[in-house]
């Protein structure tokens, strides 16, 4: 109900950017003149050419596990989910246990991240993660993103940066909106009626003026699914409108982004189910889980480069909200585990930073000041328990006031033409207030309401030494931190039984070390290797299903190795190797075991580009993650995945584009848990619950077809 009103603003704004479309095509040339005295062509979407990572960093990185993405390479790569984008930096994976409306869950060094948490992304300085979620703290949702809109990702890894906060223990992605393009489009996908995918993608941009210029992206996604009781009824919709001005040193952009999706999802399912022929593994055992969700955003960006000084700064405010219904034990409860989750808010912020250029005798130094705020007005956020989407009690709900500020100071020194260094500094001030709106347990409204706060400061330092042109070395040491869920700052009681809870700390710090090499040779092959490691003392965690909290007892431990090589053989072939190795442990046991559950030990990924012609290409890759450890002392299987895209350019107007994704048709699993569940039939034999492995499979192998007018 309180998004109708949103649909239908959706719905117009679609009707509207389709009306306008076919006016961009009288101003395309002007749109290219202006939008290239706004800024140079390297961050326009380009026609489709297998580059990839062909960008030298040596003598630029602070680190050696740092990097950039293009769009060349974003055009090229097949995607099954738009959160896979995030696949592009070395050792992460985006895997799904739901629907295609949830956020993806991620893992990367050691980590597994869930939805966000300890990895920041950001797209112009607008934060993703969502602090505080009805859902997981670090929420971090990408289906409100266009990849083909997508000019940059940068991408940096470990706690030694301090222009980035919150979430930012193992590693940072910022995304840019693409200034330009270089046609106006219009893009069909379907597969044929497989699962009756469907995809439309309008692209363009026109003149505003003799600076100016408006860019607009308009998204709309339809999928059945391939579960044998649920029909995913997936409704994706996405509009992007970027208006860009220069004048002199200064440009300005001001950008609208508006996501509506609503979804039915099979959620992970229990091993013993399939193998007790209850289901296949394309079953569910609850058809009635799934969600809503919507982000609308305004964004205003100011950039002024002159001279030695130059500023930054955003300004932004989010609309964002979430109803999720699922049931991952299922009948441990007599009448049913399925529970609601649901998130309202509102966001504002603001991101200013200046750099100043200057000389300290003879020494070369750049120096940067930032400040940050955000401020979370979240009316509802909670946890009720459901049936078949239907409301029939309350765990607990909340309102919730969280803001922060934080300040930070970037020193890059340049000693001589070999050895750098850098040096930062950053302040963070945060405050929470929580109201209490409902909850199972009466007394729990008065108690665990309040107001906590917190502050922290976090250090980075690092060096990095030039052999040559080719070959430099970086060593880094650094802090970062998360923040914790503001309901378990104040908590006093469980909201359901009313038993005694620990508070949780508001602000965890990370401390990381990093040393690595970066060669970039002859134009032709860009590597790195990197060994780190990383530690975060022991912590209480805020589980959202529950709306309480659980102490760890113990802290741990993360560290590993990195290798990344990109080859161009010759204008026609590129191939790309990527390996991470990391091994987590707990400093003590826990539960009689020191391995962390989830965190993935060996990750391996490659691809194969190859640009046959001017016309043809193809890109093929591969990503397979080794066995790792669960719950109760189980393991996970390993998993492969193998995707495959195919590009023909017709001729000046039309290209044609063909997906094979999960080209082998592979059954592995994409992501597995082990905990306790209960069937209904366990339930009506007397039996209690039993752990198990739960997991969730690729989908089958499918293929895509997408068209391509360009005008």
């Amino acid at each position: 109900m309180r998004n109708l009103s949103k649909i239908r603003l959706s719905t117009l704004s679609s009707v509207w950017v389709l009306t306008t479309m076919s006016a961009m095509c009288a101003n395309t040339a002007l749109a290219q003149q202006a939008s290239g005295s706004l800024r140079d062509g390297a961050d326009a979407v380009e026609e489709i050419r297998v580059l990839g990572r062909k960008v030298n960093l040596v003598g630029q990185a602070s680190t050696a596990s740092e990097g950039i993405v293009t769009q060349d390479e974003l055009a090229i790569r097949p995607l099954l989910r738009t959160g896979e984008v995030l696949e592009t930096v070395p050792g992460l994976v985006a895997s799904q246990h739901s629907g295609p409306g949830k956020a993806n869950q991620y893992y990367l060094r050691g980590f597994n991240l869930d939805h966000g948490n300890d990895f920041a992304t950001l797209i112009d300085a607008m934060p993703v993660n969502m602090r505080t979620h009805g859902h997981g703290q670090g929420y971090t949702d990408l289906n409100f993103i266009i990849p083909e809109l997508i000019g940059q990702i940068d991408y940096q890894k470990g706690s030694y940066y301090p222009a980035t906060g919150d979430f930012s223990g193992t590693g940072t992605a910022r995304l840019s909106v693409a200034d330009s393009l270089r046609d106006n489009t219009v893009q069909l996908g379907s597969d044929g009626g497989q699962e009756n995918w469907n995809r439309l993608l309008a692209t363009g941009q026109s003149a505003t003026g003799t600076s100016s210029s408006l860019m607009v992206g308009l998204e709309a996604e339809t999928t059945d699914g391939y579960w044998d009781d649920v029909n995913t009824d997936l409704k994706r919709k996405n509009l992007w409108l970027k208006q860009q001005w220069q004048h002199g040193n200064n440009d300005f952009s001001v950008i609208f982004m508006g996501y509506h999706n609503s979804w039915n999802s099979a959620d992970q399912i229990p091993q013993r189910a399939v193998e007790q022929g209850f289901i296949s593994e394309f079953g569910s055992i609850d058809p009635t889980s799934g969600g809503t969700s919507h982000r609308y955003s305004v964004s205003a960006n100011w950039t002024r480069k002159g001279g030695s000084a130059a500023w930054d700064a955003s300004v932004y405010a989010i609309d964002y909200g979430m109803d999720l219904w699922a049931n991952f034990t299922y009948f441990v409860e007599t009448d049913g585990d399925q529970h609601h989750q649901l998130d309202d808010r509102k966001i504002y912020g603001w991101d200013v930073a200046r750099t100043q250029s200057s000389q300290w005798g003879a020494l070369s130094v750049v120096n940067t000041v930032g400040s940050q705020l955000r401020y979370d007005s979240i009316s509802e956020v909670g946890v009720l328990r459901s049936e078949a989407r239907r409301d029939t009690s309350v765990y607990r709900t909340d309102a919730v006031d969280e803001w922060s500020a934080g300040i930070y100071w970037d020193n890059q020194l340049r000693w001589t033409n070999q050895l750098r260094t850098t040096m930062g500094v950053r302040y963070d001030y945060y405050d929470f207030r929580v109201t209490p709106l409902q909850a199972a347990f009466l007394p729990s409204l008065v108690l665990n309401g309040g107001n906590a706060s917190d502050s922290i400061v976090t250090t980075s330092l690092g060096a990095s030494y030039a052999f040559s042109e080719a070959v430099e070395a970086y060593v880094n040491a650094g802090q970062g931190f998360h923040s914790n869920d503001a309901r378990g700052t104040t908590i006093q009681v469980d909201p359901v039984s009313g038993e005694a809870a620990d508070q949780v700390d508001p602000l965890v710090d990370t401390r990381g070390f990093e040393f690595g090499l970066r060669t970039y040779l002859n134009d032709q092959l860009n590597a790195s290797i990197a060994l780190w490691s990383l530690a975060i003392d022991s912590e209480l965690v805020f589980i959202g299903d529950s709306g309480s909290t659980e102490d760890t007892g113990v802290g741990s431990t993360r560290h590993g190795v990195e290798l990344t090589a990109y080859y161009y053989l010759d204008a026609t072939w590129t191939f790309d190797l990527e390996y991470a190795w990391s091994k987590a442990r707990f400093d003590d046991e826990l539960d009689g075991s020191r391995d962390i559950p989830g965190a993935l030990e060996h990750v391996f990924s490659a691809g194969v580009n190859a640009q046959l012609s001017d016309e043809l290409f193809f890109n093929i890759r591969l990503r397979h993650f080794d066995e790792y450890p669960l719950d109760g002392g189980l393991r996970a299987d390993a998993s492969t995945l193998a995707n495959l895209r195919i590009g023909y350019r017709l001729n000046d107007s039309f290209d044609v584009s063909l997906d094979v994704l999960n080209l082998f048709d592979s059954t592995d699993r994409d992501i597995e848990y082990a905990y306790e569940s209960r069937l209904k039939s366990e339930l009506d034999a007397g039996l209690g619950p039993v752990l198990d492995r739960h997991f969730h499979v690729f989908e089958p192998r499918t293929a895509k077809l997408n068209v391509r007018y360009r005008f």
